[in-house]
């Protein structure tokens, strides 16, 4: 099967997760498991494997961005340019939670958008962002956008 670019691989992949580049993997643990309902499946000081237990295909892990393992032109934590997307059913509560009441930054306000998100972005300890999103109607203009799979 080909997509237009390139043909499928045929090799199975047993799986896909984000690896987080940190400064400050105790302090990053600490904020994906209290804030976000991850569970640690694996912990060294340098490396931590997290899931969510609720939806175990859902994993991220976290390393140290100095470590060896890390090729040494590459050693830096960067700041930014990475945002996760948490959907969930109740955005509003969401933002009750993770802002008003555990204090966290927000660097986007809570807000809807015309192209069908209800959402608020915060930011976690390794300078990636936390987009927290609930799906509403789009406006008429982007619902024409949306491309049925």
């Amino acid at each position: 099967m080909t997509n237009g670019l390139t043909t499928m691989p045929t090799v199975k992949l047993g799986g896909f997760y984000p690896v987080l580049a940190t400064r400050d993997v105790a302090a990053s643990r600490d904020f994906y498991t209290r804030h976000l309902g991850f569970e640690v499946t694996f912990e060294a000081d340098w490396y931590v494997s997290l899931r969510r237990p609720d939806a175990p295909q859902y994993e991220l892990a976290l390393l140290d961005h100095a470590h060896p393992t890390v090729p040494e032109g590459h050693r830096i934590a960067l700041r930014g340019g990475l945002l996760l997307n948490f959907e969930v059913d109740d955005v509003d509560s969401e933002h009750q939670r993770l802002v008003a009441e555990a204090g966290l930054p927000e660097v986007l306000p809570l807000r809807t958008e015309e192209f069908g998100q209800r959402h608020f972005i915060v930011a976690a300890p390794d300078g990636v962002l936390i987009d927290v999103i609930t799906v509403v109607p789009p406006s008429q203009e982007y619902a024409a956008q949306y491309i049925d799979v």
